[in-house]
């Protein structure tokens, strides 16, 4: 005999209502989601920063630590350096201020050097071995990735020591030497097996390297210096702003005359003008931009400002010559359009505007260029650069290249993420598996301001900067920028509004008026049985993890 349905309450009741199939009313139905922050799409790294912050609020450092050395091994170096894009895509610029995440990543990359942590070793060892040729950001970030994964791994680099533009480039008062000198000797420590002094200085270099490793990434960085015409060549006093910078970091800077002036406006010339200020110089900036304009980041030109470096901006140098009294500047005032679209930028000259000074030297820091001449003939190339597709591969067999040999963007931690790049699609060939887009995981879309319920996030102040005094500055091993206390730390944490990462607070169960929302394992599980779709679970979600889903029936 079947059973007998079962009847619906014919009063008000205190007994079950599960009979009652409210979902059948509904036309949107919620979904719990784990779905990409603002700040993890604007990541040059992709870091999982909700994740990461999420265990800082914890105080498990630890756990924060080995999240973001997932994709950076170097949260301590890019938490000084990092121009963050992280921070401009915030969803909290339009609530009140960005989150402090450079800040906050020095702050558990500091924790983890001062603990002594280490990085994971290899969770099984593979037979492939692949050559890293370069050991700045690029090379050093693949050659991380790749050991991780279990791969031999041989890093070439030219110079005696490791770390390219981070050791030679930036001064040890932007990024000190013992925080870099940790953050290196993690990477080797996982067996990675590295080989200073060696260049590849020749095509037969290039190919003998091919023919003993499975394969190769190329990130040898970007050496060749630009020059200015009107400088021409053995004009006296003239210096490549890249060679100025690399001896004043080992120590030796060069004996320049009293003033000095420096041509260009990126972090390169800021750094060259910083340095010589503090070898005793009266420095100028000359720079193409208005000072809003410079590629360099807002901070280094104020404490530039703030050290007594003068900045010329809007102006250009038209010539250049030599007298008993120094080195006489020609130069005119311009108006400076940004390139955009693949159209380069354009300086025009500004009618009655020239002006004249001396100097008794002139560093330029107008950009470099990668020298292609051990790939000439073996690798694509694309203008000056290395051709390489979106996966860095360089189309020629078992070759990758990344950083400044393939790349105009500049920063240390977008080379950081192409080492990455190059050394998950490496692990891929060599496993034999498919390539992947690198939006094949992006199945949700960015969680926008609006999806966060922003009435459970107190208004609270950004956490302030901390900076040295300007009269404190004069030593080059002294850090400017300072770091969080533990408070402040914490504090800055908490302001995290955690886009798409779930943080467990129940609000769509509490919410739900029909009780229709279970925690279910680490996430939560709607019933569909009784969901009448009014979106309250969706309007109270403090993180954006819930959403509505149109249903077709």
């Amino acid at each position: 005999m079947s059973a007998l349905p079962v009847a619906a309450p014919p009063i008000w009741t205190t007994g079950s209502t599960e009979v009652f199939k409210t979902g059948t009313w509904r036309a949107a139905l919620p979904r719990h989601i784990q779905a990409p922050s603002p700040c993890h799409q604007a990541c040059p790294v992709n870091g999982d920063i909700a994740e990461w912050i999420g265990l800082a609020r914890q105080r498990d450092w630890r756990g924060a630590f080995d999240v973001l050395t997932r994709h950076n091994p170097f949260p301590a170096i890019a938490g000084r350096i990092c121009h963050h894009p992280c921070e401009t895509a915030c969803n909290r610029t339009g609530f009140d201020e960005a989150l402090a995440i450079c800040k906050l990543e020095r702050f558990v990359g500091d924790t983890a050097i001062a603990a002594g942590w280490g990085l994971a070793p290899p969770a099984e060892e593979r037979a492939g071995h692949v050559a890293v040729v370069g050991g700045g950001p690029a090379g050093l970030s693949a050659a991380f990735q790749l050991r991780r994964l279990g791969w031999r791994v041989t890093l070439f680099e030219a110079r005696d020591e490791l770390g390219g533009l981070m050791r030679h480039g930036i001064p040890p008062y932007r990024l000190a030497r013992d925080v870099l000198d940790a953050e290196i000797a993690r990477i080797v420590a996982i067996g990675v097996d590295v080989r200073c002094g060696e260049p590849l200085a020749s095509s037969l270099d290039f190919e003998r390297l091919r023919a003993c490793h499975d394969a190769v990434f190329i990130a040898v960085g970007a050496a060749r210096v630009k020059r200015l015409p009107v400088l021409g060549h053995g004009l006296p006093g003239v210096m490549d702003g890249a060679a100025y910078l690399e001896a004043f970091n080992a120590g030796r800077p060069p004996v320049l005359g009293r003033h000095v002036v420096v041509i260009g406006g990126g972090s390169a010339a800021l750094d060259a003008a910083r340095s010589a200020r503090r070898a005793g110089h009266d420095v100028s900036i000359l720079a193409l931009e208005r000072r809003q304009q410079m590629p360099a980041q807002r901070e280094e030109v104020e404490e530039a400002l703030e050290e007594g470096v003068a900045l010329i901006d809007g102006a250009m140098l038209d010539a250049a010559t030599a007298s008993d009294a120094g080195l006489r500047l020609d130069c005119r005032r311009v108006h400076f359009e940004p390139g955009a679209d693949g159209r380069p930028f354009r300086a025009v000259p500004l009618a009655d505007s020239g002006f004249t000074f001396l100097a008794d030297a002139v560093l330029t820091s107008i950009g470099q260029d990668p020298d292609l001449a051990p790939f000439d003939g073996a690798l694509p190339a694309r203008g000056d650069l290395l051709a390489v597709d979106e996966r860095l591969a360089t189309g020629a067999a078992g070759v990758w290249a990344g950083g400044d040999v393939a790349s105009l963007a500049r920063h240390v931690t977008q080379a950081v993420g192409m080492g990455k790049r190059a050394a998950l699609d490496i692990h891929r060939q060599l496993l034999g598996a498919a390539a992947t887009s690198a939006d094949d995981d992006a199945a949700e879309a960015v969680v926008p301001l609006a999806a966060i319920a922003t009435w459970y996030h107190p208004r609270a102040p950004r956490a302030a900067a901390h900076v040295r005094l300007p009269s404190e500055r004069h030593h080059a091993g002294l850090e400017v920028q300072l770091g969080l206390e533990i408070g402040e730390a914490l504090a800055e944490a908490e302001r995290c509004f955690s886009c798409g990462t779930c943080i467990r607070c129940d609000n769509c169960v509490i919410y739900c008026p029909d009780l229709a929302v279970q925690r279910a394992g680490d996430g939560y599980a709607v019933l569909t049985d009784y969901c009448k779709g009014c979106g309250l679970c969706v309007r109270e979600c403090p993180t954006g993890s819930m959403k509505m889903v149109e249903e077709r029936r």
